[in-house]
């Protein structure tokens, strides 16, 4: 069995310590996002029992299930949003999670306004940067990043509080969260959702607020 305490205690420490030498070192430590998907409830509890609170999930549909009887039970679980949203799931999404991370079109973007109240769960809004512009991935075009942002500002009223990238695979990723640091400080946005299990380190030193983990902290998920 993973020893999921263990994971996360060493996972916190490197955060602790990268971000102690790093440039951004006068900012909040950065937090650590669980990435839950296709993990085994097993799991998933052993890490709400090793303090664990904030996790992230894919897959609307399967994050219900999976977080609606947790979330009765542990008050202060905070659920993100982290894969693609569709404009059928958005009704649901506004009502579960507290963050999306994935605004990524402007079709999106316009669902979301139509259905964002003050009774919505969620409270705030990154937005996906395509920062290697890779035909296959979701995300805004760095090119039309700043337009859109201001699109959903000012004209959707939307509370964008940050941006998130997946950086391409075959990429030295750290040319690519600093593009997405650059496109927020220009933005004046204060939070970035950057680095995963293979490249969290060299997100910290170029500004993440947080990372997203999973096969650190739970081991390899089910196929």
């Amino acid at each position: 069995m993973e020893n999921i305490k263990k994971n996360r205690a060493l996972i916190l420490s490197k955060i602790n310590n990268i971000h102690k030498t790093s440039f951004f070192s006068k900012s909040n430590v950065p937090k650590l996002v669980a990435v839950s998907k296709k993990q085994d409830d097993y799991k998933i509890d052993l890490s709400i029992a090793s303090g664990q609170r904030i996790f992230g999930e894919n897959r609307v549909q399967e994050a219900i299930d999976r977080w609606t009887n947790r979330i009765e039970i542990h008050k202060d679980l905070e659920l993100r949003l982290i894969g693609q949203l569709q404009t059928n799931k958005v009704k649901q999404s506004l009502n579960f999670f507290h963050i999306i991370e994935t605004i990524d079109r402007e079709k999106l973007a316009i669902e979301i306004a139509k259905n964002f109240n003050v009774n919505s769960k969620t409270k705030n809004f990154y937005i996906q940067v395509n920062t290697g512009s890779e035909p296959q991935k979701s995300g805004i075009d760095p090119i039309q990043a700043d337009s859109f942002i201001k699109y959903c500002i000012e004209d959707l009223n939307l509370p964008i509080i940050g941006l998130m990238c997946i950086p391409p695979i075959n990429e030295e990723p750290s040319m690519h969260f600093l593009l997405l640091q650059n496109i927020a400080n220009r933005n004046n946005l204060p939070e970035l959702s950057m680095g995963m299990s293979n490249d969290y380190e060299d997100a910290i030193k170029f500004g993440a607020t947080s990372v997203r983990i999973g096969s650190l902290l739970f081991g390899e998920r089910k196929a």
